[in-house]
């Protein structure tokens, strides 16, 4: 540890809300205390009133929240709306239509900008061509791809047109693919040739091929391919088709379906402490709102900002906030297809200063990782641009929090240090900038609507400061996943069953200081 930042350690351990953060904020300290009073006096109140603020409805909702059948709670029954078009269509009304939606980076160097107007296109394109391969409302369409703009482009094609997408990491091997086929029953796969990492090509492709060998069970009748790398691949006639064959012959008029609050908008694989993964999924409505709500509330997102998350589409951070999050507050997404630090250890600071990227969003194991290559890295390049950082996975221990607030964002930025999972849909915990002082290794406090506490092994509260125990939520939130696909039994067993389906267990421990700061109970 160097010694500016061991000295700053030993100075303070709290970094106020900077002035000039405060001043301008989506949150600010009095509505965050008016939220946090409503969603506690009138809960169906509360979410009610940020539904019909933030999402555009095709059909009003009449009930905000169903318990009858708790833990598999039912969120904004009645209503109607469109993932997709709260992501792109109604962001084509005013000057938002040329806006970058997309501005992306390939490993090589070449760049490629895709508007909101471009996006919606390419979106109902591939929403049609999908159509045409046979995929109706309700179908599984798997997506095993690089990042490009393309594997944004079906998974809102699919949320377009009703159709379920599971995405599996473009790194997972070809027997991880097949058992995600199986288990979800896929209709058609997409994918691509291959992918650039590090400066070698990635046979996608070839691992596809692999996981829908005729010994295998699958229900895969297509796959579609993006040409990417250019590499020699086989193609099986009447299953394989090349992407822009797919969407020659069919047009850009794709009017987006209407689905029910509750509808499922994708699937996602964690691991399982059987070694089987779990399949969870995720609402339509109320995933889409909290994953909105939290990227304007933690990122205090504005129309002017270039903001990254480095984080593949193949993990739930790439699913909110790479994609859904993001678009449906109408903003600029940053995307990298490569490794961070190819071909030399300063790639992500020259995309920083090339773009002038406001907002970076990504993993303690990466800030660890550049801090070992030295600050003489950072320091060759012009981060002035950035204004907020953020941190997601595991815990960030203090001193590369440290560096990364000094060495990255010049001590001006805040660190949004944020605790979520796969199955609560987006942040739970996090500092809010306009708020919230940051604390090196804490996530801070709950946002507005979430209520976290600390229990011990019978289930009972935790009190006193700095004393580990469970984390778990003790009350039901519109981003929660819905269950695990084909295992309600599972769903039940692995979240709840624990201590009488009282509590979402979140799986992990935690203590809580004196202030109510969160954070790790091993820190």
């Amino acid at each position: 540890m160097s010694t500016s930042i061991d000295s700053a350690l030993s100075e303070t351990r709290s970094f106020p809300v900077p002035a000039h953060f405060a001043s301008q904020a989506n949150m600010d300290a009095e509505t965050f205390a008016r939220l946090n009073r409503q969603a506690t006096e009138d809960p169906d109140g509360f979410w009610g009133d940020l539904a019909r603020q933030h999402l555009d409805w095709d059909v009003p909702f009449q009930r905000v929240l169903e318990v009858d059948q708790a833990p598999f709670y039912r969120w904004f029954g009645g209503g109607q709306l469109n993932v997709a078009y709260n992501c792109v269509d109604r962001h084509l009304r005013g000057a938002t239509r040329h806006k970058a939606a997309l501005i992306w980076e390939g490993e090589d160097g070449s760049v490629r900008t895709v508007t909101y107007a471009q996006l919606h296109r390419e979106m109902s394109l591939f929403a049609n061509a999908l159509k045409h391969q046979g995929v109706q409302k309700g179908d599984r369409v798997a997506i095993y791809m690089p990042m490009v703009p393309e594997a944004i482009i079906a998974m809102l094609a699919c949320a377009r047109i009703g159709a379920i997408h599971t995405v599996v990491f473009g790194g997972f091997s070809a027997e991880a693919l097949k058992d995600r086929l199986e288990d979800t029953d896929a209709k058609v796969l997409i994918t691509a040739d291959g992918a650039w990492r590090a400066g070698k090509m990635v046979p996608l492709k070839r691992h596809a091929d692999q996981a829908l060998l005729r010994e295998h069970e699958h229900s895969v009748r297509h796959v579609i391919v993006l040409r990417r790398t250019g590499a020699d691949i086989d193609m099986q006639e009447g299953r394989d088709i090349w992407w822009e064959d797919a969407v020659a012959d069919v047009n850009a008029d794709c009017p987006a379906l209407s689905m029910q609050a509750e509808d499922t908008l994708f699937i996602l694989y964690t691991s399982g402490s059987t070694g089987k993964p779990k399949g969870v999924f995720h609402s339509s409505a109320g995933y889409l709102l909290w994953t909105m709500l939290t990227t304007r509330w933690v990122f205090d997102i504005k129309p002017e900002d270039v903001y990254w998350c480095t984080a593949d589409i193949g993990w739930i951070t790439g699913h909110s906030y790479v994609v859904y999050g993001p678009l449906a507050n109408g903003a600029t997404v940053f995307l990298y297809e490569g490794a961070p630090m190819h071909p030399q250890p300063d790639r992500f600071w020259k995309m920083i200063a090339r773009h002038g990227i406001s907002i970076l969003y990504t993993a303690p194991t990466a800030v660890r990782a550049f801090m070992k290559m030295g600050d003489e890295w950072p320091q060759r390049h012009d981060l002035s641009s950035l204004r907020l950082l953020g941190s997601v996975g595991e815990p960030m221990n203090p001193e590369a929090w440290m560096w990364y607030y000094k060495q990255i964002g010049g001590g001006r930025c805040p660190v949004a240090d944020t605790w979520w999972q796969t199955e609560t849909g987006g942040h739970m915990i996090a500092p809010l900038p306009g708020v919230t002082a940051n604390r090196p290794g804490s996530c801070a406090l709950p946002l507005p609507g979430i209520s976290a506490r600390i229990v011990n092994d019978q289930g009972a509260p935790i009190t006193a400061p700095n004393a580990g125990g469970y984390l778990v939520i003790d009350r039901p939130w519109p981003g929660m996943l819905r269950g695990v696909w084909g295992n309600p039994e599972r769903y039940v067993e692995s979240y709840w069953a624990r201590f009488d389906n009282r509590y979402y267990i979140a799986g992990d421990s935690a203590r809580r200081d004196a202030d109510g700061y969160f954070g790790s109970s091993s820190d």
